[in-house]
């Protein structure tokens, strides 16, 4: 019991001391005085409240280790690319001629018809010797009893270049094209500002011997390559004629035709051909037969 009193009487005195030192209020802060929250300027009072900053998350443990192992792994296509640019293989051989047979076996596509190509088939109607301006109609071969006569391709033609003639001439097509050509390069620089409207047909096929003498060889009217013209037809209505108008420009005309055509006879030549031009394309050994 004596050691517990000492203790007991310094328990005693030392709480004495601390409760003789401890403050007399909380030690809280003061509120502010009145006056000061009234003192405040609006503008600040209402200034809307800034954006807390947004901050990304931190990433994951070992995020990085595992992108640069991602990385490494090489894509699929990547891993069989050649090192350089890939060139292609060079042609087989006879590779361009299996395409243009395959490209010649196929059917050429009907393209639609144009304004251009109708009036081009349009032309073409009515024409022969495939030619649009010899205008006229094939027509089926003429055959004959006497030997030397006919035609294996004949063609009726009733106009050149838009000059019709006077009656149809049966003739063929070497004969056709020869009478174009003379009409372009003979008739009409021979006739100057003359424009030719009509040309008057004489003669055509017609199975007979030359010069109708009895016993002589088949005419070349006979095989269907000559024509006889008598006149022409001019676009003032005047009209010229071998038998009465045998001037300086229908000789120009007819010697102009000398080589287009393989004879070319006219007024004065044998007797036989005073009133009409007599041109065929006979084939002549040498030089044209021109009188």
């Amino acid at each position: 019991m004596r050691a517990t009193g000492p203790i007991t009487l310094l328990c005693v005195l030392l709480a004495g001391v601390a409760l003789a030192e401890a403050p007399m209020s909380s030690p809280h802060p003061a509120p502010r005085p009145a006056a000061s929250q009234t003192e405040i300027p609006p503008q600040i009072a209402q200034a809307p409240t800034a954006t807390p900053l947004i901050r990304p998350r931190q990433r994951p443990a070992g995020f990085v280790t595992e992108a640069v192992q991602i990385a490494a792994v090489p894509a699929p296509d990547m891993a069989v690319l050649p090192a350089s640019s890939p060139r292609p293989l060079p042609r087989p051989k006879g590779l361009g001629a299996q395409i243009e047979q395959v490209a010649a076996a196929q059917p050429d596509p009907d393209p639609a018809p144009t304004r251009k190509s109708k009036k081009k088939k349009e032309s073409r109607k009515g024409s022969v010797c495939g030619d649009p301006s010899i205008r006229g109609q094939e027509l089926p071969p003429v055959t004959s009893k006497t030997k030397g006569c006919g035609i294996a391709e004949p063609v009726r033609v009733t106009a050149i270049d838009g000059i019709p003639f006077s009656q149809p001439a049966t003739i063929d097509c070497d004969t056709a094209l020869a009478l174009k050509r003379w009409m372009h390069e003979g008739m009409r620089p021979a006739f100057g500002n003359r424009e030719v409207v009509q040309l008057h047909i004489f003669g055509s096929y017609m199975c007979r011997s030359r010069n109708n003498v009895r016993g002589a060889k088949v005419s070349e009217h006979g095989r269907g390559k000559a024509v006889d013209i008598a006149g022409f037809v001019f676009s003032d209505g005047k009209e010229w004629t071998i038998a009465r108008d045998y001037n300086k420009q229908i000789r120009r005309a007819q010697k102009a035709a000398c080589g287009i055509f393989g004879t070319t006879l006219g007024p004065g030549s044998d007797g036989y051909h005073e009133d009409h031009l007599h041109f065929d394309t006979a084939e002549r050994r040498g030089s044209a037969y021109c009188r």
